[in-house]
Protein backbone atom coordinates (compact mmCIF):
# COMPACT_ATOMS: atom_id res chain seq x y z
CA UNK A 1 0.00 0.00 0.00
CA UNK A 2 1.14 3.56 -0.74
CA UNK A 3 0.30 6.34 1.72
CA UNK A 4 -1.01 9.54 0.13
CA UNK A 5 -1.01 12.81 2.06
CA UNK A 6 -4.03 14.98 1.29
CA UNK A 7 -4.10 18.62 2.34
CA UNK A 8 -5.86 21.79 1.26
CA UNK A 9 -3.69 24.03 -0.93
CA UNK A 10 -4.13 27.63 -2.15
CA UNK A 11 -5.38 27.91 -5.72
CA UNK A 12 -2.04 29.35 -6.77
CA UNK A 13 -0.34 26.16 -5.53
CA UNK A 14 -2.73 23.58 -6.97
CA UNK A 15 -0.93 20.23 -7.21
CA UNK A 16 -0.21 18.74 -10.60
CA UNK A 17 -2.99 16.42 -11.71
CA UNK A 18 -0.81 13.35 -11.18
CA UNK A 19 -0.34 14.38 -7.52
CA UNK A 20 -4.03 14.92 -6.78
CA UNK A 21 -5.82 12.31 -4.68
CA UNK A 22 -8.69 11.87 -7.15
CA UNK A 23 -6.11 10.98 -9.80
CA UNK A 24 -4.54 8.42 -7.44
CA UNK A 25 -7.96 6.78 -6.96
CA UNK A 26 -8.47 6.79 -10.73
CA UNK A 27 -5.14 5.04 -11.26
CA UNK A 28 -6.09 2.31 -8.78
CA UNK A 29 -9.46 1.84 -10.50
CA UNK A 30 -7.82 1.58 -13.93
CA UNK A 31 -5.18 -0.93 -12.80
CA UNK A 32 -6.28 -4.34 -14.17
CA UNK A 33 -4.74 -6.50 -11.43
CA UNK A 34 -5.90 -10.14 -11.22
CA UNK A 35 -8.66 -10.96 -8.74
CA UNK A 36 -7.82 -13.95 -6.56
CA UNK A 37 -10.16 -16.82 -5.77
CA UNK A 38 -10.63 -15.76 -2.14
CA UNK A 39 -11.74 -12.27 -3.12
CA UNK A 40 -13.97 -13.58 -5.92
CA UNK A 41 -15.58 -15.97 -3.46
CA UNK A 42 -16.34 -13.15 -1.04
CA UNK A 43 -17.80 -11.07 -3.87
CA UNK A 44 -20.20 -13.94 -4.58
CA UNK A 45 -21.12 -14.11 -0.88
CA UNK A 46 -21.99 -10.40 -0.85
CA UNK A 47 -24.05 -10.58 -4.04
CA UNK A 48 -26.04 -13.40 -2.39
CA UNK A 49 -26.33 -11.38 0.83
CA UNK A 50 -27.59 -8.29 -0.98
CA UNK A 51 -30.22 -10.30 -2.84
CA UNK A 52 -31.32 -11.93 0.41
CA UNK A 53 -32.01 -8.71 2.28
CA UNK A 54 -33.58 -7.13 -0.80
CA UNK A 55 -36.08 -9.97 -1.06
CA UNK A 56 -36.97 -9.64 2.62
CA UNK A 57 -37.75 -5.96 2.01
CA UNK A 58 -39.29 -6.29 -1.46
CA UNK A 59 -42.79 -5.08 -0.56
CA UNK A 60 -41.93 -2.51 2.08
CA UNK A 61 -43.18 0.99 1.42
CA UNK A 62 -39.85 2.64 0.57
CA UNK A 63 -38.79 -0.20 -1.70
CA UNK A 64 -42.11 -0.28 -3.54
CA UNK A 65 -41.95 3.46 -4.14
CA UNK A 66 -38.37 3.31 -5.43
CA UNK A 67 -39.45 0.50 -7.77
CA UNK A 68 -42.42 2.58 -8.94
CA UNK A 69 -40.04 5.38 -9.89
CA UNK A 70 -37.83 2.95 -11.81
CA UNK A 71 -40.86 1.62 -13.69
CA UNK A 72 -41.27 5.05 -15.27
CA UNK A 73 -37.88 4.66 -17.00
CA UNK A 74 -38.00 1.51 -19.18
CA UNK A 75 -35.14 0.81 -21.58
CA UNK A 76 -34.65 -2.05 -23.99
CA UNK A 77 -31.40 -3.76 -23.08
CA UNK A 78 -31.22 -1.89 -19.78
CA UNK A 79 -30.90 -3.24 -16.24
CA UNK A 80 -33.17 -5.52 -14.20
CA UNK A 81 -35.12 -4.56 -11.08
CA UNK A 82 -35.43 -6.92 -8.11
CA UNK A 83 -38.76 -8.70 -8.02
CA UNK A 84 -39.76 -8.00 -11.63
CA UNK A 85 -39.28 -10.46 -14.51
CA UNK A 86 -35.77 -10.37 -15.94
CA UNK A 87 -37.24 -9.65 -19.37
CA UNK A 88 -38.32 -6.20 -18.16
CA UNK A 89 -35.44 -3.75 -18.29
CA UNK A 90 -34.96 -0.16 -17.14
CA UNK A 91 -32.45 2.67 -17.29
CA UNK A 92 -29.40 1.60 -15.27
CA UNK A 93 -29.45 4.55 -12.86
CA UNK A 94 -33.10 3.92 -11.98
CA UNK A 95 -32.66 0.16 -11.64
CA UNK A 96 -29.73 0.91 -9.33
CA UNK A 97 -31.94 3.33 -7.38
CA UNK A 98 -34.66 0.72 -6.85
CA UNK A 99 -32.31 -2.17 -6.08
CA UNK A 100 -30.05 -0.24 -3.71
CA UNK A 101 -33.08 0.95 -1.75
CA UNK A 102 -34.22 -2.67 -1.41
CA UNK A 103 -30.76 -3.75 -0.23
CA UNK A 104 -30.46 -0.96 2.35
CA UNK A 105 -34.04 -0.92 3.67
CA UNK A 106 -33.66 -3.43 6.52
CA UNK A 107 -30.12 -2.46 7.58
CA UNK A 108 -29.23 -6.14 7.23
CA UNK A 109 -26.15 -6.44 4.96
CA UNK A 110 -22.41 -6.05 5.40
CA UNK A 111 -20.47 -3.60 7.54
CA UNK A 112 -17.01 -2.19 8.17
CA UNK A 113 -15.55 -0.02 10.96
CA UNK A 114 -12.41 2.06 11.04
CA UNK A 115 -12.02 5.85 11.19
CA UNK A 116 -15.43 5.82 9.48
CA UNK A 117 -18.13 3.17 9.34
CA UNK A 118 -19.45 1.76 6.10
CA UNK A 119 -21.96 -0.61 4.51
CA UNK A 120 -19.83 -1.47 1.46
CA UNK A 121 -22.47 -3.78 -0.01
CA UNK A 122 -24.18 -0.53 -1.01
CA UNK A 123 -21.68 -0.38 -3.90
CA UNK A 124 -23.02 -3.50 -5.57
CA UNK A 125 -26.47 -2.55 -7.00
CA UNK A 126 -25.17 0.28 -9.19
CA UNK A 127 -22.32 -1.88 -10.50
CA UNK A 128 -24.65 -4.74 -11.41
CA UNK A 129 -27.05 -2.34 -13.14
CA UNK A 130 -24.30 -0.78 -15.28
CA UNK A 131 -22.85 -4.22 -16.06
CA UNK A 132 -26.26 -5.44 -17.23
CA UNK A 133 -26.94 -2.38 -19.38
CA UNK A 134 -23.44 -2.30 -20.88
CA UNK A 135 -23.24 -6.06 -21.55
CA UNK A 136 -20.30 -6.82 -19.29
CA UNK A 137 -19.46 -10.29 -18.02
CA UNK A 138 -19.00 -11.85 -14.62
CA UNK A 139 -15.23 -11.44 -14.38
CA UNK A 140 -15.54 -7.73 -15.13
CA UNK A 141 -18.25 -7.35 -12.48
CA UNK A 142 -16.13 -9.15 -9.89
CA UNK A 143 -13.24 -6.79 -10.65
CA UNK A 144 -15.57 -3.78 -10.34
CA UNK A 145 -16.96 -4.87 -6.97
CA UNK A 146 -13.49 -5.63 -5.59
CA UNK A 147 -12.34 -2.18 -6.76
CA UNK A 148 -15.30 -0.36 -5.22
CA UNK A 149 -14.81 -2.14 -1.88
CA UNK A 150 -11.10 -1.29 -1.96
CA UNK A 151 -11.64 2.43 -2.50
CA UNK A 152 -14.56 2.60 -0.06
CA UNK A 153 -12.68 0.91 2.75
CA UNK A 154 -9.36 2.67 2.12
CA UNK A 155 -11.22 5.97 2.53
CA UNK A 156 -13.04 4.70 5.63
CA UNK A 157 -9.75 3.59 7.20
CA UNK A 158 -8.39 7.14 7.35
CA UNK A 159 -10.97 9.78 6.49
CA UNK A 160 -13.51 10.20 9.28
CA UNK A 161 -16.83 11.77 8.34
CA UNK A 162 -18.97 11.44 11.46
CA UNK A 163 -16.77 13.70 13.59
CA UNK A 164 -17.78 16.47 11.18
CA UNK A 165 -21.44 15.36 11.22
CA UNK A 166 -21.21 14.17 7.61
CA UNK A 167 -23.13 11.00 6.75
CA UNK A 168 -20.99 7.93 6.05
CA UNK A 169 -22.48 7.44 2.57
CA UNK A 170 -20.20 10.24 1.29
CA UNK A 171 -17.46 7.67 0.59
CA UNK A 172 -19.83 5.77 -1.72
CA UNK A 173 -19.66 8.48 -4.38
CA UNK A 174 -15.97 7.88 -5.17
CA UNK A 175 -16.07 4.13 -4.57
CA UNK A 176 -18.99 3.40 -6.91
CA UNK A 177 -17.48 5.74 -9.51
CA UNK A 178 -14.15 3.90 -9.28
CA UNK A 179 -15.97 0.57 -9.55
CA UNK A 180 -17.79 1.66 -12.70
CA UNK A 181 -14.49 2.84 -14.14
CA UNK A 182 -12.95 -0.58 -13.51
CA UNK A 183 -16.05 -2.33 -14.89
CA UNK A 184 -15.94 -0.42 -18.17
CA UNK A 185 -12.14 -0.40 -18.49
CA UNK A 186 -12.02 3.40 -18.62
CA UNK A 187 -8.85 5.46 -18.80
CA UNK A 188 -7.71 7.29 -15.63
CA UNK A 189 -8.59 10.69 -17.16
CA UNK A 190 -12.27 9.77 -17.49
CA UNK A 191 -12.44 8.17 -14.03
CA UNK A 192 -10.67 11.21 -12.54
CA UNK A 193 -13.20 13.66 -13.96
CA UNK A 194 -16.14 11.47 -12.91
CA UNK A 195 -14.71 11.12 -9.41
CA UNK A 196 -14.52 14.86 -8.92
CA UNK A 197 -18.14 15.26 -10.03
CA UNK A 198 -19.32 12.43 -7.74
CA UNK A 199 -17.30 13.48 -4.68
CA UNK A 200 -18.48 17.08 -5.05
CA UNK A 201 -22.13 16.00 -4.72
CA UNK A 202 -21.80 13.12 -2.25
CA UNK A 203 -21.75 15.03 1.03
CA UNK A 204 -24.82 15.23 3.27
CA UNK A 205 -25.31 15.55 7.02
CA UNK A 206 -25.72 12.84 9.63
CA UNK A 207 -29.25 14.03 10.36
CA UNK A 208 -30.10 11.01 8.19
CA UNK A 209 -29.33 8.87 11.28
CA UNK A 210 -30.43 11.20 14.07
CA UNK A 211 -33.69 11.60 15.99
CA UNK A 212 -36.73 10.19 14.19
CA UNK A 213 -34.93 8.28 11.46
CA UNK A 214 -36.84 8.30 8.18
CA UNK A 215 -36.94 6.19 5.03
CA UNK A 216 -34.16 8.37 3.57
CA UNK A 217 -31.72 6.07 5.39
CA UNK A 218 -32.62 3.43 2.80
CA UNK A 219 -32.60 5.83 -0.14
CA UNK A 220 -29.31 7.60 0.70
CA UNK A 221 -26.95 4.95 -0.79
CA UNK A 222 -29.24 4.60 -3.82
CA UNK A 223 -28.92 8.34 -4.40
CA UNK A 224 -25.12 8.04 -4.43
CA UNK A 225 -25.23 5.11 -6.87
CA UNK A 226 -27.49 7.01 -9.22
CA UNK A 227 -25.26 10.06 -8.97
CA UNK A 228 -22.10 8.02 -9.69
CA UNK A 229 -23.63 6.49 -12.83
CA UNK A 230 -24.54 9.94 -14.11
CA UNK A 231 -21.07 11.30 -13.25
CA UNK A 232 -19.34 8.56 -15.24
CA UNK A 233 -21.69 9.03 -18.20
CA UNK A 234 -20.96 12.76 -18.19
CA UNK A 235 -17.19 12.21 -18.03
CA UNK A 236 -17.34 9.67 -20.86
CA UNK A 237 -18.79 12.47 -22.98
CA UNK A 238 -15.75 14.64 -22.31
CA UNK A 239 -17.10 16.76 -19.48
CA UNK A 240 -15.03 17.65 -16.42
CA UNK A 241 -15.64 17.88 -12.67
CA UNK A 242 -14.73 20.48 -9.99
CA UNK A 243 -10.95 20.32 -9.53
CA UNK A 244 -9.13 19.58 -7.29
CA UNK A 245 -12.03 18.16 -5.31
CA UNK A 246 -10.01 17.06 -2.26
CA UNK A 247 -7.19 19.64 -2.20
CA UNK A 248 -8.91 22.83 -3.41
CA UNK A 249 -9.45 25.97 -1.33
CA UNK A 250 -13.21 25.33 -1.36
CA UNK A 251 -13.00 21.54 -1.65
CA UNK A 252 -14.86 18.95 0.42
CA UNK A 253 -12.02 18.87 2.96
CA UNK A 254 -11.92 22.65 3.24
CA UNK A 255 -15.70 22.95 3.50
CA UNK A 256 -16.75 19.83 5.40
CA UNK A 257 -13.85 17.85 6.87
CA UNK A 258 -11.87 20.17 9.08
CA UNK A 259 -10.86 23.11 6.94
CA UNK A 260 -7.63 24.38 5.47
CA UNK A 261 -5.38 22.95 8.19
CA UNK A 262 -6.69 19.37 8.10
CA UNK A 263 -4.36 16.71 6.70
CA UNK A 264 -5.37 13.14 5.85
CA UNK A 265 -3.12 10.20 5.02
CA UNK A 266 -4.91 7.53 2.99
CA UNK A 267 -3.33 4.24 1.89
CA UNK A 268 -4.17 2.93 -1.59
CA UNK A 269 -2.83 -0.14 -3.42
CA UNK A 270 0.26 0.42 -5.50
CA UNK A 271 0.51 -0.56 -9.19
CA UNK A 272 -0.12 -4.28 -9.59
CA UNK A 273 -1.14 -4.72 -5.96
CA UNK A 274 -4.25 -6.90 -5.39
CA UNK A 275 -7.48 -5.31 -4.17
CA UNK A 276 -8.36 -7.41 -1.10
CA UNK A 277 -10.22 -5.00 1.19
CA UNK A 278 -13.50 -6.89 0.87
CA UNK A 279 -11.96 -9.60 3.05
CA UNK A 280 -11.96 -7.17 6.01
CA UNK A 281 -15.75 -6.78 5.95
CA UNK A 282 -18.48 -8.80 7.66
CA UNK A 283 -22.22 -9.23 7.33
CA UNK A 284 -25.12 -9.26 9.78
CA UNK A 285 -26.99 -12.20 11.18
CA UNK A 286 -29.66 -9.94 12.72
CA UNK A 287 -31.57 -7.04 11.16
CA UNK A 288 -30.30 -4.31 13.49
CA UNK A 289 -27.51 -1.74 13.33
CA UNK A 290 -24.12 -3.43 13.57
CA UNK A 291 -23.38 -1.91 16.98
CA UNK A 292 -26.38 -3.92 18.22
CA UNK A 293 -25.35 -7.27 16.67
CA UNK A 294 -23.15 -8.54 19.52
CA UNK A 295 -25.66 -7.38 22.12
CA UNK A 296 -28.44 -9.41 20.53
CA UNK A 297 -26.20 -12.49 20.72
CA UNK A 298 -25.25 -11.67 24.31
CA UNK A 299 -28.91 -11.19 25.27
CA UNK A 300 -29.68 -14.66 23.93
CA UNK A 301 -26.92 -16.04 26.16
CA UNK A 302 -27.83 -14.10 29.30
CA UNK A 303 -31.54 -14.91 29.15
CA UNK A 304 -30.71 -18.55 29.98
CA UNK A 305 -29.67 -17.31 33.42
CA UNK A 306 -32.77 -15.18 34.06
CA UNK A 307 -36.02 -16.74 35.19
CA UNK A 308 -38.06 -13.54 35.29
CA UNK A 309 -37.16 -10.46 33.26
CA UNK A 310 -39.76 -8.57 35.28
CA UNK A 311 -37.40 -8.77 38.29
CA UNK A 312 -34.72 -6.77 36.48
CA UNK A 313 -34.04 -3.37 38.01
CA UNK A 314 -31.36 -1.97 35.70
CA UNK A 315 -29.43 -2.96 32.57
CA UNK A 316 -26.18 -1.12 31.86
CA UNK A 317 -24.30 -1.70 28.61
CA UNK A 318 -20.63 -0.66 28.73
CA UNK A 319 -19.20 -0.22 25.24
CA UNK A 320 -17.26 1.98 22.84
CA UNK A 321 -18.16 5.58 22.06
CA UNK A 322 -19.81 4.80 18.69
CA UNK A 323 -22.19 2.32 20.29
CA UNK A 324 -23.08 4.77 23.04
CA UNK A 325 -23.51 7.80 20.78
CA UNK A 326 -25.05 6.24 17.65
CA UNK A 327 -27.35 3.51 18.98
CA UNK A 328 -27.24 4.09 22.73
CA UNK A 329 -28.59 6.47 25.33
CA UNK A 330 -25.65 8.80 24.61
CA UNK A 331 -27.44 9.90 21.45
CA UNK A 332 -29.94 11.71 23.69
CA UNK A 333 -32.69 10.77 21.25
CA UNK A 334 -35.96 10.15 23.14
CA UNK A 335 -37.20 8.35 20.02
CA UNK A 336 -34.87 5.46 20.84
CA UNK A 337 -37.15 4.67 23.80
CA UNK A 338 -40.44 5.34 21.99
CA UNK A 339 -42.60 2.28 21.17
CA UNK A 340 -44.24 4.29 18.39
CA UNK A 341 -40.95 5.19 16.75
CA UNK A 342 -40.20 4.21 13.15
CA UNK A 343 -38.59 0.89 12.37
CA UNK A 344 -35.56 2.83 11.12
CA UNK A 345 -35.26 4.35 14.60
CA UNK A 346 -35.79 1.09 16.48
CA UNK A 347 -33.10 -0.75 14.53
CA UNK A 348 -30.70 1.97 15.76
CA UNK A 349 -31.72 1.57 19.42
CA UNK A 350 -29.49 -0.87 21.27
CA UNK A 351 -31.78 -0.49 24.27
CA UNK A 352 -34.73 -1.80 22.29
CA UNK A 353 -32.70 -4.57 20.64
CA UNK A 354 -31.32 -5.86 23.94
CA UNK A 355 -34.71 -5.81 25.69
CA UNK A 356 -36.55 -7.68 22.93
CA UNK A 357 -33.75 -10.21 22.41
CA UNK A 358 -33.61 -10.82 26.18
CA UNK A 359 -37.35 -11.46 26.33
CA UNK A 360 -37.77 -13.44 23.10
CA UNK A 361 -34.52 -15.34 22.60
CA UNK A 362 -34.85 -14.69 18.85
CA UNK A 363 -34.61 -11.82 16.39
CA UNK A 364 -36.81 -11.56 13.31
CA UNK A 365 -36.63 -8.82 10.69
CA UNK A 366 -40.43 -8.31 10.83
CA UNK A 367 -41.85 -9.77 14.05
CA UNK A 368 -39.28 -8.07 16.27
CA UNK A 369 -40.37 -4.66 14.96
CA UNK A 370 -44.14 -4.99 14.77
CA UNK A 371 -46.10 -2.25 16.57
CA UNK A 372 -47.62 -4.92 18.81
CA UNK A 373 -44.18 -6.23 19.74
CA UNK A 374 -42.69 -2.79 20.38
CA UNK A 375 -45.69 -1.68 22.39
CA UNK A 376 -45.88 -4.56 24.87
CA UNK A 377 -46.10 -2.97 28.35
CA UNK A 378 -43.61 -5.37 29.93
CA UNK A 379 -41.17 -4.75 27.05
CA UNK A 380 -41.49 -0.98 27.38
CA UNK A 381 -40.79 -1.24 31.12
CA UNK A 382 -37.68 -3.34 30.55
CA UNK A 383 -36.55 -1.27 27.58
CA UNK A 384 -36.58 1.93 29.63
CA UNK A 385 -34.38 0.30 32.27
CA UNK A 386 -31.59 -0.15 29.70
CA UNK A 387 -28.90 2.49 29.30
CA UNK A 388 -25.46 2.62 27.72
CA UNK A 389 -22.18 3.95 29.10
CA UNK A 390 -19.08 4.92 27.17
CA UNK A 391 -16.23 2.77 28.45
CA UNK A 392 -12.58 3.78 28.05
CA UNK A 393 -11.41 0.18 27.90
CA UNK A 394 -13.74 -0.66 25.02
CA UNK A 395 -12.66 2.55 23.27
CA UNK A 396 -9.03 1.51 23.66
CA UNK A 397 -9.66 -1.95 22.26
CA UNK A 398 -11.76 -0.60 19.39
CA UNK A 399 -8.78 1.54 18.35
CA UNK A 400 -6.95 -1.58 17.09
CA UNK A 401 -5.50 -0.85 13.64
CA UNK A 402 -6.76 -4.14 12.17
CA UNK A 403 -10.44 -3.70 11.20
CA UNK A 404 -11.20 -7.33 12.01
CA UNK A 405 -9.72 -7.02 15.50
CA UNK A 406 -11.94 -4.12 16.56
CA UNK A 407 -14.32 -5.57 19.18
CA UNK A 408 -17.88 -4.44 18.49
CA UNK A 409 -19.34 -5.75 21.71
CA UNK A 410 -19.36 -4.70 25.33
CA UNK A 411 -20.04 -5.66 28.93
CA UNK A 412 -23.58 -5.89 30.30
CA UNK A 413 -24.45 -5.55 33.99
CA UNK A 414 -27.98 -6.52 35.02
CA UNK A 415 -29.20 -5.83 38.54
CA UNK A 416 -32.19 -7.45 40.27
CA UNK A 417 -34.33 -6.78 43.28
CA UNK A 418 -33.79 -10.24 44.77
CA UNK A 419 -30.42 -11.63 43.61
CA UNK A 420 -26.82 -10.80 42.82
CA UNK A 421 -26.09 -8.84 39.62
CA UNK A 422 -25.56 -10.77 36.40
CA UNK A 423 -22.51 -9.66 34.40
CA UNK A 424 -21.34 -10.95 31.02
CA UNK A 425 -19.53 -9.58 28.00
CA UNK A 426 -18.97 -10.31 24.33
CA UNK A 427 -16.24 -9.12 21.97
CA UNK A 428 -17.70 -9.91 18.56
CA UNK A 429 -21.05 -10.88 17.11
CA UNK A 430 -21.31 -14.63 16.59
CA UNK A 431 -21.36 -14.23 12.78
CA UNK A 432 -18.25 -11.99 12.73
CA UNK A 433 -14.99 -13.52 11.37
CA UNK A 434 -13.67 -13.43 14.96
CA UNK A 435 -16.98 -14.59 16.43
CA UNK A 436 -18.30 -17.91 17.69
CA UNK A 437 -19.92 -18.90 14.36
CA UNK A 438 -18.31 -16.99 11.48
CA UNK A 439 -20.37 -16.75 8.31
CA UNK A 440 -19.13 -18.70 5.29
CA UNK A 441 -20.86 -19.68 2.02
CA UNK A 442 -23.35 -22.09 3.65
CA UNK A 443 -24.50 -19.35 6.06
CA UNK A 444 -24.94 -16.83 3.24
CA UNK A 445 -27.00 -19.38 1.33
CA UNK A 446 -29.07 -20.19 4.42
CA UNK A 447 -29.72 -16.48 5.00
CA UNK A 448 -30.88 -16.10 1.40
CA UNK A 449 -33.16 -19.13 1.59
CA UNK A 450 -34.63 -18.01 4.92
CA UNK A 451 -35.34 -14.45 3.80
CA UNK A 452 -36.88 -15.67 0.55
CA UNK A 453 -39.39 -17.94 2.32
CA UNK A 454 -42.92 -16.99 1.33
CA UNK A 455 -41.57 -14.40 -1.11
CA UNK A 456 -39.65 -16.25 -3.83
CA UNK A 457 -40.49 -19.63 -5.36
CA UNK A 458 -38.23 -22.59 -4.63
CA UNK A 459 -37.27 -23.00 -8.30
CA UNK A 460 -36.23 -19.35 -8.52
CA UNK A 461 -34.21 -19.67 -5.31
CA UNK A 462 -32.33 -22.66 -6.72
CA UNK A 463 -31.81 -20.97 -10.10
CA UNK A 464 -30.36 -17.80 -8.58
CA UNK A 465 -28.02 -19.65 -6.24
CA UNK A 466 -26.66 -21.82 -9.05
CA UNK A 467 -26.20 -18.81 -11.32
CA UNK A 468 -24.53 -16.47 -8.83
CA UNK A 469 -22.04 -19.06 -7.65
CA UNK A 470 -20.72 -19.24 -11.22
CA UNK A 471 -20.31 -15.45 -11.34
CA UNK A 472 -16.64 -15.15 -12.46
CA UNK A 473 -17.35 -17.40 -15.46
CA UNK A 474 -20.58 -15.73 -16.63
CA UNK A 475 -20.44 -14.43 -20.18
CA UNK A 476 -21.36 -10.93 -21.31
CA UNK A 477 -25.13 -10.65 -21.29
CA UNK A 478 -25.60 -13.35 -18.64
CA UNK A 479 -25.71 -10.97 -15.69
CA UNK A 480 -29.46 -10.50 -15.99
CA UNK A 481 -29.62 -13.79 -14.12
CA UNK A 482 -28.47 -11.99 -10.97
CA UNK A 483 -31.98 -10.58 -10.69
CA UNK A 484 -34.44 -12.41 -8.42
CA UNK A 485 -38.05 -12.59 -9.58
CA UNK A 486 -41.07 -12.99 -7.30
CA UNK A 487 -44.24 -14.80 -8.39
CA UNK A 488 -46.70 -12.77 -10.49
CA UNK A 489 -49.28 -10.91 -8.44
CA UNK A 490 -47.24 -10.84 -5.21
CA UNK A 491 -45.35 -7.61 -5.85
CA UNK A 492 -46.47 -4.17 -4.71
CA UNK A 493 -45.91 -1.47 -7.35
CA UNK A 494 -45.31 -3.91 -10.18
CA UNK A 495 -46.84 -1.48 -12.68
CA UNK A 496 -46.62 2.24 -13.26
CA UNK A 497 -49.12 4.32 -11.34
CA UNK A 498 -50.36 7.89 -11.42
CA UNK A 499 -48.62 9.21 -8.34
CA UNK A 500 -45.72 11.61 -8.35
CA UNK A 501 -44.04 13.28 -11.32
CA UNK A 502 -42.51 10.31 -13.12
Amino acid sequence: MISHEIRVTPSAETPERSAQFAWKIAEVAADPVPIGAEVAGMVINRVIDNAAVAMAAINRHSVANARAQALAHPRQGGAAVFGLPGSERFEAEWAAWANATAVRELDFHDSFFAAESAHPGDNIPALIAVAQQCGRGGAELVRAIATAYEIHLDLAMSMCLHEHKIDHVAHLGPSITAGIGALLGLEPEIIYQALQHAVHLSFSTRQTRKGEISSWKAYAPAHLGKLAIEAVDRAMRGERGPSPIYEGEDSVIAAFLGGADRVFNVDLPGPGEPKRAILDTFTKEHSVAYHCQPMVDLAFRMRRMIDDTGAIETVTIHSKRQTHMVTGSGANDPQKYDPKASRETLDHSIMYAFAVALEDGEWHHERSYSPERAGRPETVRLWRKVKTVEDDEWNRRFADADPLNKPQGGRVEITFADREPLIDEIDFADAHPRGARPFARPEYIAKFETLCEGVVGTDEIARFLAHVQDLPALDAGALGGLNVEVPPGSLECAKRDGRGIF
